[in-house]
């Protein structure tokens, strides 16, 4: 597994990659000057400070200056790719040999046809005559950090190219998240775990952090271009992190690491949340100071959640050894981004695009493995139900017969009479008693007798129908429930039943010489009653069967019952 996950980061990496390598630019390096904010006066060239870095920019307008390498100038067209940030407003002058010079420009909240998908800006200029530019001259109003000012210059065949690459790849994975956060929403709400409500979190902030980062959001909302847009972008960046983060610590079971491990890396993505809303909507010096500490920050986080994974692996976290694999992409190409410049790199969108691409690929891999994992635990779970139902059951049967045992027998009685009240509607207890069984114990063994009791169980079991039901008392006292037939109808059943005893075969077992007989007392009500007293009714219905002859039927009403107890006949 781990050989395969290694082989494909490879691969991805390498599909970014190549056409990077295959596809040449220059990252400039800038001489740079200061005037107020707004002046459109071009610097004199000894106002320019070459092999520094700016300072005290903040709210003014810097000036920009670099040449255009001579193979890219050979190459026709020129293309100023200018990575999202904080600003104003931007001004590109690109300057010809001739003299000539073509501005363009873009404003906070209006970049016009300039965006380009990947969080780009795409300033172009083809030659002049025939000479292409040689310079590049940019000024940025009220720029809030140099350091997140990132350009690259190269061919405008190569730049076109690649904002078509990086586009298809960045909708596909926006759509990957869209599809998971649907299907991770719909997850969370049905098994409302926490684990997978974090995940679901996570998700949904990923695909608003793509939408912003990649600027396909200006497609619906053009004002956000800009501050607005980078600003939110940030926001959503570092809740991202917190959800992910929190989601890693809810996934092992409870046990299976530390409680302080698990408490401290919510409390750590937690202090990413927080500090990252003075860092996204503060001042522009927040980012200055703010920034190198969230990654830090970040770094931290990795690392906790890498060691909270290597704990419950060893403790044997199933849920860990299901999911730690596909956090590991996600978390490599976090950690990649803040350790290495990849700015430029992987189709120009550099880190954020590393992250959104392994982002999509890992919630689609967690998606199904949540969902087998799911689909097991409710396969798990219906199996236990069943398992429970089955034990219930059989608490309920005689182990003898499998005919219903007392318990179970009264159960169902009770049930039954609980909807005589219904029109029309009545309940009969048939008390049936095996006529001189004690003597088949005598004469031919206990094995006998069982064997006589499990064939009368089979034939009261084939005689019963869905309105009916059978059941073994005790010894050799057996019973039916049966609802809703009329008076003939009833004793038509019970005259069944007693034939049904006298037929039966047991010439294997008592010889041919002897023949099973069964009393039957019968009693029925049509009122709501307590199962006793049908039950003492029908005991008396029995006791008159086996006085008047045995091998027959008594019938008595519950209304009609007035003498309670009885001796017993053998």
């Amino acid at each position: 597994m781990i050989v395969r996950l290694l082989f494909a980061c490879a691969c991805l990496l390498g599909f970014f990659a190549a056409p990077a390598a295959a596809a040449e630019f220059v990252r400039p390096t800038y001489c740079y000057a200061l005037t107020p904010a707004g002046t459109q006066a071009l610097p004199p060239p000894s106002a320019f400070r070459c092999g520094a870095t700016p300072e005290d920019y903040s709210g003014q307008r810097l000036w920009l200056r670099t040449a255009v390498p001579e193979h890219i100038r050979d190459r026709g067209a020129v293309a100023l790719m200018v990575h999202q940030s904080r600003f104003d407003k931007i001004e590109v002058r690109f300057l010809y040999p001739n003299g000539f010079a073509l501005e363009q420009e873009v404003r906070a909240g209006d970049y016009g046809d300039r965006w380009r998908v990947g969080g780009q800006l795409a300033f172009m200029a083809a030659p002049h005559g025939d000479a292409a530019p040689v310079e590049i001259l940019v000024a940025v109003d009220r720029l809030a950090s140099f350091a997140h000012f990132r350009s690259r210059i190269r061919a405008a065949v190569d730049a076109s190219r690649e904002a078509s690459l990086a586009a298809t790849l960045i909708g596909g994975a926006l759509t990957l998240l869209l599809l998971s956060a649907i299907y991770n929403a719909l997850l969370a709400g049905a098994s409302r775990r926490a684990f997978v409500v974090w995940h679901a979190a996570w998700v949904g902030t990923m695909l608003l952090w793509g939408l912003i980062w990649s600027q396909l959001a200006l497609l619906v909302i053009p004002g956000l271009a800009g501050t607005s847009a980078a600003r939110i972008g940030t926001c959503l960046a570092t809740l991202a992190i917190t959800f992910a983060a929190i989601c890693a610590a809810t996934c092992p079971e409870e046990g299976k690491v530390p409680r302080w491990l698990k408490q401290g890396v919510i409390a750590l993505a937690l202090a990413i949340a927080v500090l990252g809303l003075p860092t996204a909507f503060g001042p522009p010096i927040a980012i200055e100071i703010l920034g190198p500490i969230l990654g830090v920050m970040v770094l931290t986080v990795l690392a906790a959640v890498a060691m909270l994974f290597v704990v419950a692996w060893r403790r044997g976290s199933e849920e860990v050894r299901a999911f730690a694999l596909a956090w590991a992409v996600p978390m490599l190409a976090l950690a990649a981004s803040e350790l290495f410049n990849l700015d430029g790199q992987f189709l120009g969108g550099g880190s954020q695009l590393v992250v959104l691409v392994s982002s999509a690929l890992q919630t689609l891999w967690l998606s199904v493995a949540t969902t087998f994992r799911l689909s097991r635990f409710r396969n798990e779970r219906d199996a236990a139900r069943a398992a429970q139902v089955e034990l219930r059951d059989l608490a309920q049967r005689d182990s003898l017969t499998g005919l219903l045992n007392r318990r179970g027998f009264v159960g169902h009685a009770d049930a039954a009479l609980a909807g005589v009240d219904e029109v029309d509607g009545s309940f009969a207890l048939l008390l049936i008693d095996v006529d001189h069984f004690k003597s088949i114990n005598d004469t031919f063994g206990h094995d006998a007798g069982d064997e006589v009791l499990r064939r009368i169980g089979a034939r009261l079991e084939a005689l019963v129908g869905p309105s009916s039901f059978a059941g073994r008392l005790g010894g050799e006292e057996f019973a039916i429930g049966v609802t809703n037939l009329s008076d003939q109808g009833l004793r038509l059943f019970a005259e069944r039943a007693r034939s049904a005893m006298a037929d039966l075969s047991l010439t294997d077992v008592l010889g041919a010489g002897r023949r099973l007989t069964v009393s039957i007392g019968v009693a029925e009500t049509t009122t709501v009653c307590a199962f006793q007293l049908v039950y003492r009714c029908a005991d008396q219905a029995l006791y008159a069967a086996k006085n008047a002859g045995r091998n027959r039927a008594s019938f008595s009403r519950v209304m009609q019952m007035q003498n309670m107890g009885r001796p017993r006949a053998a």
